[in-house]
């Protein structure tokens, strides 16, 4: 079973005064996460509400309460169509698996008398849960004469944002700066200076010389033509001022703070297949395709109650528990898949020169199967 986890740990929701919706315009297709931007590191900043708690670090923000959800009863029973497998396609799809294999002879499947056909038909259940969770940080940039807005009005809360919302089911992110939340303060790297003491020469703008170590004269005792003797040359790295231009505010010596909000959507998956325990390794039916028998797509969706496989039901009825109590109050549940898909797997038996052998077909693509094949070669491995 494979299961797709959102990490739950969040902090209560803050409370604030109550603001109007704040509408994002579409930003077109997902993008890879902005690089990080540097925040202040001492000061911290007035916020709107849902900032109060706030500091100069990470805080994720759980959704405000939606109430009480009322699930819509699940539809009318399906007419489940289970197909089956004819005994001419049995026989053509092993004549080719043998005529495949450099050492088989094909004769067995030529000539092979069936003796049981038995259904072993393989449900795989999917329930998608695609989600969106929110959080704060606060970030900061060069300030080169942008727009200040922290003054000019109350910032909208971390959920009052109205963002589009992309392709479901598809993970994304996007960074939204948000409005109303931005100050001007002095580089804190740089102490305002605009300029950062250089590394390489310790802010003496000269370092030792490669040639003569340090020394002045070669091996020979000649004055070193590099240093001209000195033994310090002029520092590369700031071309000898001692000092280079702060990377945070890029010279400026202010810096533009505001509260970035991180939106993340993320398709949860709960997968798990329902087999017979025949004896067929389940790890396979992960390289073929089946045949969809069920979709049900839905804002939250109804747990199946009528398959005709009780397993199937049960693993909905888990499935669906489970998300509900991972995801409700940790993000908005936008919308939910379940889907259950028919993996045909079939054993035949067969009698070829009085002896039964058996083989798989499954899948969609009706792959071929067996532990063992009655007329190969020795150097040929078992299949």
């Amino acid at each position: 079973m494979d299961r797709l986890r959102l990490l739950s740990d969040q902090d209560e929701a803050a409370t604030g005064l109550p603001s109007q919706p704040h509408t994002v315009p579409d930003a077109g297709p997902c993008k890879d996460p902005c690089d990080m931007a540097s925040a202040p590191s001492v000061e911290f900043m007035p916020g709107g509400p849902g900032f109060e708690a706030l500091g100069p670090g990470y805080r994720n923000v759980p959704p405000p309460p939606l109430g009480n959800h009322q699930q819509q009863s699940p539809a009318n029973s399906p007419d489940w169509q289970i197909p089956s497998i004819s005994e001419e396609l049995a026989r053509e799809v092993f004549i080719e698996f043998a005529s495949r294999k450099c050492c088989y002879s094909t004769k067995p499947s030529k000539e092979m008398v069936f003796t049981d056909m038995h259904a072993l038909n393989t449900y795989r259940y999917r329930l998608e849960t695609f989600t969106e969770s929110r959080s704060t940080e606060w970030a900061s940039e060069p300030y080169h004469g942008q727009l200040v807005d922290g003054l000019s009005g109350v910032a909208p809360g971390p959920w009052d944002m109205v963002v589009p919302v992309p392709t479901l089911f598809k993970n994304c992110e996007r960074d939204v700066r948000i409005p109303h939340t931005s100050s001007v303060k002095g580089c804190d790297s740089c102490l305002s200076l605009g300029r950062s003491a250089c590394t390489r020469c310790v802010n003496s703008g000269r370092t030792q010389c490669q040639i003569c170590g340090g020394l002045g004269r070669s091996a020979s005792r000649e004055r070193c033509s590099h240093c001209t003797g000195n033994g310090r040359v002029m520092c590369t790295a700031c071309a000898g001022a001692g000092s280079t231009t702060c990377t945070k505010c890029q010279g400026k010596g202010q810096i533009l703070s505001y509260i970035l909000l991180k939106i993340k959507w993320k398709n949860n998956e709960y997968i798990t297949v329902v087999d017979k325990r025949s004896g067929f390794p389940v790890d396979l039916l992960h390289t073929v395709t089946g045949e969809m028998l069920f979709t049900d797509m839905n804002k939250q969706v109804y747990p199946v109650v009528s398959f005709p496989e009780g397993a199937v039901n049960a693993a909905s009825q888990s499935a669906v528990q489970e998300h509900q109590a991972q995801f409700s109050n940790t993000c908005h549940i936008l919308q939910q898949r379940q889907t259950i898909e028919l993996i045909p797997v079939t054993r035949v038996h067969y009698a070829w020169r009085e002896k039964t052998h058996i083989y798989f077909v499954y899948g969609a693509e009706h792959k071929v199967f067996t532990k063992e094949y009655p007329a190969k070669c020795c150097c040929c491995s078992i299949s």
